[in-house]
């Protein structure tokens, strides 16, 4: 009987279409959803005359709204698949974008950004989680950089198009709500028709599989691996430590940027949009890195380059540092949750990545809540933002020791 037989693979891999329709998922329930944010607040502040506190309250808020996505994303995602909760997710998070923008009470924004929270986790656990299964582990992480260039993408849009919208007139930053948010609904029903659960629905091997010998059953990538605890809890305290930190200069470096060195809000946004500008190659090159050395190897450099980045802003050595952090901040921007996605895969094996990413995730979210919180309150007692950049700088330190212990995957037991 013959088990299998010699095809050779395509010339374009349709992995390559998941990875354009991730990119666009997470452009926009990271990237617009969330981080947009940052662009957002001078102008929402000053207008709805919120406080350092309340503005922290409000990315605070939304990290709930993830922390509660995360805990329903594994499951949904086993029961709905990532074709069907992606588009759905992303739509909520758009819808609920766009009512923000009619909106003017501080607690009815925080409860509609908790929702615009739950819809990015619903959408980024299964699209970054897709990637295990699609892609082999020798292309793993290259690919899990080029879908979370997304993010950068949508640094340069909000950038570009938010300073503008808001110069508008006063409440004008209604109006930035309402378009990210319809793009956001947009690239949901686009995601829709791409995405695809897994490579056998269409005849497929995951990208970058070795070619089976013919007369043999396809080689099964990344079998279950039985993952322990105190690994998941390792890998968890390094990305939570990466979503305190990063969360955190992201929410308030325009900020500070407006507040504390005088630029305008279209300087600002220039620089926003230069970051994300440099961003966009942080996934992919780190993502090779992590491929060609290790994951260790790629997550120390990346923090290395992190903390360089807050000590720059958090020393206050005048505005051609602070422009130099934002660059090193730049060119490292997505590189963890590349590593970390590829990581999963390497660990928990291709079944099992979603629900490996999704509880690192969990303590990633942990991290976000805490963050931009502790960061606010800490500007609202000293009057500025360098006491944040200073703690951002000793909690990255502290990762990359963690990152220095890590184990490589081939010691985890193959079920």
């Amino acid at each position: 009987m013959v088990l299998g037989h010699c095809r050779r693979p395509p010339s374009f891999h349709y992995g390559w279409l998941i990875v354009v329709a991730g990119s666009l998922g997470i452009f926009a329930c990271i990237g617009l959803a969330r981080f947009g944010l940052g662009m957002l607040l001078p102008a929402m502040g000053m207008d709805l005359q919120l406080s350092y506190g309340q503005m922290g309250a409000i990315s605070t808020a939304n990290f709930f709204g993830y922390l509660a996505g995360i805990l329903a994303a594994a499951p949904l995602a086993r029961q709905l698949g990532a074709r069907v909760l992606v588009p759905l997710a992303l739509l909520l998070s758009g819808l609920s974008m766009v009512v923000i923008g009619c909106s003017s009470s501080l607690y009815a924004i925080m409860l509609l950004y908790i929702l615009t929270g739950i819809g990015s986790a619903l959408a980024n656990i299964p699209i970054m989680g897709l990637l295990s299964s699609w892609f082999a582990s020798r292309l793993r992480g290259k690919a899990a950089g080029f879908v979370v260039s997304g993010n950068g993408a949508a640094f340069i849009v909000a950038g570009l198009s938010v300073p503008w919208m808001n110069e508008l007139g006063p409440s004008s930053w209604r109006l930035s709500w309402f378009v990210l948010g319809a793009l956001v609904c947009l690239i949901g029903l686009l995601c829709g028709l791409i995405i695809r659960n897994r490579p056998r629905e269409l005849g497929l091997e995951p990208a970058g599989s070795r070619p089976p010998i013919c007369g043999q059953q396809p080689h099964q990538l990344g079998q279950p691996r039985l993952v322990p605890m105190k690994l998941i809890l390792h890998c968890g305290a390094i990305y939570a430590l990466f979503g305190f930190t990063f969360v955190s200069y992201a929410t308030f470096i325009v900020t500070t940027m407006v507040r504390e060195y005088g630029l305008s809000q279209q300087a600002a946004g220039s620089f926003w949009s230069w970051l994300g500008l440099l961003s966009l190659c942080s996934g992919p090159l780190f993502g090779m890195i992590a491929d060609r050395f290790s994951r260790r190897v790629a997550l120390m450099a990346a923090f290395s380059v992190q903390t360089l980045a807050y000590l720059l802003v958090g020393l206050n050595l005048g505005a051609f540092f602070l422009y130099l952090s934002i660059g090193c901040f730049g060119i490292v921007a997505w590189a963890i949750p590349s590593i970390m996605a590829a990581l999963s895969g390497d660990y928990a094996g291709a079944d099992k990545a979603v629900s490996m990413f999704s509880a690192i995730t969990l303590l990633f979210a942990c991290g976000q809540v805490a963050g931009p919180s502790l960061t606010g309150l800490i500007a609202e007692h000293t009057g500025n933002f360098s006491g944040g950049y200073l703690m951002a700088a000793a909690l990255t330190t502290t990762a990359i020791l963690l990152a220095l212990l890590l184990p490589p995957p081939a010691r985890i037991e193959i079920r």
